[in-house]
């Protein structure tokens, strides 16, 4: 089957590839050679293509049995704005694929995504789905929550917030339901092969807050106890606000901290469908630490 690949360059576009590059034709495209760079030592092609450049991301999609779409961001910036980041993209993606003649959508989206939402990430997200399902009606769309996976940025904050004495958070009772990055990858595989036109939702085995969740960590890497300290959401929203009027690009801003704070309680059969088995919460956590 060949493959063109959106978004290849995060954790999880890399741990695809290495996953099922060696029976797979993957075209991975980016936009950068810097991000190319980090794929080099991978089992793929590597296209570097801006998604504004239709000609030249169609021609990367010629051939191609279907899309693969990881793009996204849950930070907006005064140089990437959401708008940019998924409606744009989906747009020039679908636009692509549809000149291309690829039939299918595989994309990754987040849990709590919603055109209702008051959230302007979740807002996007869900536009861009929009465009993806009727550009391309065999789209999946693959909403996950929170993702742990080795060495990524989400793993070591919480590692690092588990190996104090005390830690600070933000709505410390908000729900987590960590997913295993292995889980992700199983399930775009077994994608490949199963089609399932519309939204799926697959979160990890366990829902907790946010304050057990840091506990639990430190258990299981044996830190010791951890003492939660919660502080407002009202707080960090106020501290984003001052920031994204002084800096032009604020460390947080107040729809990433809503994302953030999106409480995370799923239950769905996705898991079952697809044949794959989740990683227990302990063993994620022993896994990442």
């Amino acid at each position: 089957m060949k493959i063109i690949l959106a978004g290849a360059n995060g954790h999880l576009g890399r741990r695809l590839i290495e996953a099922i590059g060696s029976q797979h034709e993957i075209v991975a495209v980016v936009r950068s050679l810097s991000a190319a760079q980090l794929l080099i030592q991978l089992p793929c092609q590597v296209a570097i293509v801006a998604y504004s450049n239709h000609h030249q991301l169609t021609k990367a999609a010629q051939g191609c049995d279907l899309m693969i779409n990881l793009t996204g961001i849950i930070k907006a910036t005064r140089t990437n704005s959401y708008f940019q980041a998924h409606e744009e993209t989906a747009t020039a993606l679908v636009a692509a694929c549809q000149a291309a003649g690829v039939p299918r959508i595989i994309a990754l989206g987040i849990c709590g995504t919603s055109l209702s939402s008051s959230n302007a990430c979740f807002r996007s997200r869900a536009a861009a789905e929009q465009v993806m399902c009727e550009g391309i009606p065999t789209t999946t769309i693959l909403r996950v929550p929170m993702v742990l996976g080795e060495g990524d940025y989400a793993s070591r904050a919480l590692l690092k917030k588990s190996s104090r004495s005390f830690s600070l958070c933000f709505r410390s009772a908000s729900l987590e339901q960590p997913l295993y990055a292995g889980d992700v990858i199983a399930a775009l595989s077994r994608l490949l092969h199963v089609e399932a036109p519309g939204v799926l939702e697959l979160a990890g085995p366990e829902s907790l807050s946010r304050s057990s969740l840091i506990q639990r960590t430190a258990a299981v890497s044996r830190q010791g106890k951890v003492a939660v300290i919660s502080i407002p959401l009202a707080v960090g929203l106020l501290m984003a606000y001052v920031l994204e009027t002084l800096v032009s690009n604020p460390p947080v801003t107040r729809d990433m901290l809503g994302v953030l704070d999106h409480d995370d309680q799923t239950e769905s059969d996705t898991a079952e469908r697809l044949g794959i088995s989740l990683t227990p919460l302990d063993k994620m956590l022993s896994l990442v630490g």
